[in-house]
This record gives C-alpha cells, structure tokens and sequence, in this order.
C-alpha cells in the first residue's frame, strides 16, 4: 500500500496539523468536540430529564430564561410549553440529532464505498448501471425524496436513517469510484493481482485506504447535511417521533408560539443546530484543503 495510516508522516498526523494550524478549524473542531461530549454526557450534566414525567411540572411552562420555580430550579434558557427545562431538552435533543446524523451518515459511507469501489474495479456494464442510478440520484433534491420516503413509510428513528442514507450514499460512491479508478492502474494493484489475491482483498487491503482522503472530507460534510436534513424534516413534522424530539422538533415547537413573544423556545435550538452544523462545515472544509494532493508539496 502506499499510504501508510499509523507510521511516519501519517495522514491523521497531516490532518491535526492542518486543523491546528488554522485558528478558525481549531476553533470549529473545539466547538464539535464540545457539542459532541455535551450529547454524550446529557444524562449527567442535564439539570432535569425533559422526558421524566415526574420531574416537570405543567405550572413551569412558558417560563421566560432565568426564571426560578417553586422548587428553586433555576432554568437558565426559560422553560417549554410543557415545563420542561429548555436547556435539558436541548441537550437531549443534540444527542438525537447528533446519533441521527452520524449513523446515517456512517451508514451511508458504508453502502457508497462499497458500490463506488466495485464499479472502478469491475468496469464494464456493472460499472456503468452504478453511476447511472449514482447520477439518477444525485438530480433529485436531498429533502424531496427523504419526505416522499418518509410519506410513505411514516415516521420513526430508523425510517429517518434510511432516508438519509439513501439520499447520500450517492456521494460517497462517485467520490471513492474517481479515486478508485486512478489506484487501480498502479502498479502494486497489478502485483496483487500476481500474487493471486481476491479481489475483495485487493480493494479493501490495498485500493480503499488510498481512498480515504476524499471519503474522510465528504463524510464529515455530509454529518453536517444530515443533522441539517433530519432538523429539517422533524420541523415538517414527518421525522422522529415526538417521543423522541430532536432539535429539529424542538424548534418546530418554539415556532408555534414565537408570535406571543416566547422566543426562547425556538431561538435556542436553532443557534445550536446554526453551530453544531456551522462547525462541522468548517472542519470539513479545512479537511479538504489538507488533504487535497494539488496542495501537497
């Protein structure tokens, strides 16, 4: 193989250093990490469980941001309709948002490698009926065919992800497909064939991690399009269940009562959907600047 993962000037060793040295990446990445261990640890630092029933109280709701209730709970960004803690709910429904956003996005990096490396390798009319359906998907708009999918399958968690990943996985099988079709002329592809290696071998031992520049970019933007695209069709109402509220749904709840004046409800949610996706475009954007070859020197 010719790209070496954990020895010497590694590729992962080329991206920190990339990331480190532009401070607005830094400051992206230190925004994602933050965001990401808020999800993850929200069942510890959440001071309430929005989904416990015995822990809201109806006569909490609509409570503007520092309010106290009776019990003395300070709710630092004001309550919900319902009296939940906005902050609490809001950390919850990052984490939904965020496993939402990764799995499919994982998911679909999955199911595009696959068919984009068979393509390159076999050629012919295999080949070409791939990128056929890969170009008949990418001419659809990404939020058209997730709500004509969600139409008719209806609503859920796993609905949501398959959506997702069908509307992305286009992507990432013409990206790998393009880098595929250059490593399958060198040399050490034709001397694995020699040797007499399998051709799943050959693409996952020896073609795929020259591959990983341009997936690793297209992955992370494509995270960001799918937390952007499951807050999008949880605001239409057609995406996770209410049982289940992501970000997306908690600003759909705000909107409702934003022309009474309680902003909080809506306006929160959406500066920190605005950030999570805003950051994770910044690194993405700087991943493609490191690992493009054309800047290499």
């Amino acid at each position: 193989m010719s790209v070496a993962l954990f020895s010497g000037d590694t590729m992962f060793a080329r991206i920190l250093r990339g990331i480190v040295a532009s401070p607005k990446a830094t400051a992206a990445a230190l925004v994602c990490v933050t965001l990401i261990a808020a999800a993850l640890l929200a069942p510890l630092i959440a001071p309430q469980n929005p989904y416990d029933l015995a822990a809201i109280d109806f006569f909490d709701g609509r409570l503007p941001p520092g309010s106290e209730s009776l019990s003395g709970m300070t709710f630092w960004l004001g309550t919900d309709t319902q009296g939940r803690d906005m902050l609490s709910a809001m950390l919850y429904g990052l984490r939904t948002s965020l496993a939402v956003g990764l799995t499919s996005g994982l998911l679909a990096l999955l199911v595009g490698t696959t068919l984009g490396l068979i393509a390159a390798y076999a050629g012919g009319r295999l080949d070409a009926f791939i990128m056929r359906f890969v170009d008949l998907m990418l001419g659809f708009p990404t939020i058209l065919v997730a709500l004509m999918i969600l139409v008719v399958f209806g609503q859920g968690t796993w609905k949501v992800i398959l959506a997702l990943v069908f509307v992305q996985w286009a992507y990432f099988a013409r990206a790998v497909r393009g880098a595929a079709l250059v490593e399958t002329g060198k040399d050490y592809v034709e001397a694995a064939r020699c040797l007499g290696l399998s051709p799943a071998r050959i693409l996952a031992a020896h073609i795929l991690p020259n591959c990983l520049p341009p997936l690793i970019v297209i992955g992370t933007i494509q995270v960001a399009n799918a937390i952007a695209a499951e807050a999008t069709l949880s605001f239409l109402g057609i995406g996770l269940p209410i049982t289940e509220p992501s970000l997306g749904l908690l600003i759909a709840n705000g909107y409702q009562v934003m022309l009474a004046g309680l902003y909080w409800m809506s306006v929160y949610p959406g500066l920190l959907l605005l950030a999570i996706v805003f950051s994770v475009n910044i690194v993405g954007d700087r991943l493609r600047e490191v690992l493009n070859p054309r800047l290499e020197t």
